[in-house]
């Protein structure tokens, strides 16, 4: 008896296998990240569907539950060509799916962390995008078990001027305790502190300051234990800020 099953997904990453099926990997709310072939996905129809960061309608069948199974999908979004137009927002995207394929166990859910990512590419080129992007992997980091507390002084318990974070417990420092220990810590940006009012332009060098910060966490704890390297993609996002 076939095991079977049918769910939104978004696509994370898309690969040929043989002359003109594909092997692809798509984030669903239910199933969690799942790869899968495609028969014909390899072929010209199927290179428009299966784009990084399209939603798809997918069902999913295999004889066993361990095997690789295929997907028939049906397109829903096509949020990859709406970021043609342009060259921040397609890389935000291809950055996106990349940390969500490097990072995310397979076929375990993580509900939360799906309905954030498809709300972020509902809002990619959207005033303030760059922010979610970076509160989106904070929300990553927290999910898979590494969640920072920025929230209050590691050392005082105060809940204002915060203005760093230890690069070991990922715990907020205010400034003032944070005077002795500067060139050791990560910059806590405005735009993520708890008093932030949210009405202020966030600036490209902020942006940098929240990207290095939760880049830190995931090189300690998620890719250099497993001897891995940061998406390429995720990389070419980062210098778009450090201009």
């Amino acid at each position: 008896m076939a095991i079977s099953w049918e769910d939104q997904g978004i696509v994370l990453a898309v690969r040929r296998f043989g002359e003109h099926d594909a092997i692809v990997s798509v984030l669903t709310e239910t199933q969690g990240r799942h790869a899968g072939i495609v028969k014909g996905g390899g072929g010209k129809r199927g290179r428009g569907l299966l784009q990084q960061g399209n939603l798809v309608k997918a069902w999913w069948r295999a004889r066993l539950d361990e095997h690789l199974g295929t997907f028939t999908v049906e397109g829903l979004r096509p949020f990859a060509a709406e970021a043609m137009s342009s060259a921040a927002v397609l890389t935000g995207l291809s950055s996106l799916c990349a940390m969500a394929e490097a990072t995310l166990p397979e076929r375990e859910p993580h509900a939360a962390i799906y309905r954030q990512t498809l709300h972020l590419l509902e809002h990619l080129g959207a005033p303030g995008w760059e922010a979610e992007y970076v509160q989106w992997e904070l929300a990553l980091l927290r999910d898979m078990g590494y969640g920072l507390d920025l929230t209050a002084c590691a050392a005082t318990g105060a809940k204002d001027d915060l203005g760093y974070v230890s690069p070991r417990t990922g715990r907020a420092v205010s400034r003032t305790a944070a005077e002795p220990y500067v060139p050791r810590l990560l910059v806590l940006p405005a735009f993520l502190r708890i008093d932030h009012a949210g009405h202020d332009e966030i600036e490209p060098g902020q942006i940098a300051q929240g990207l290095a910060l939760t880049g830190h966490f995931f090189e300690t704890h998620v890719f250099r234990p497993h001897r891995q390297q940061i998406p390429a993609s995720r990389t070419r996002f980062v210098d778009r800020f450090r201009a």
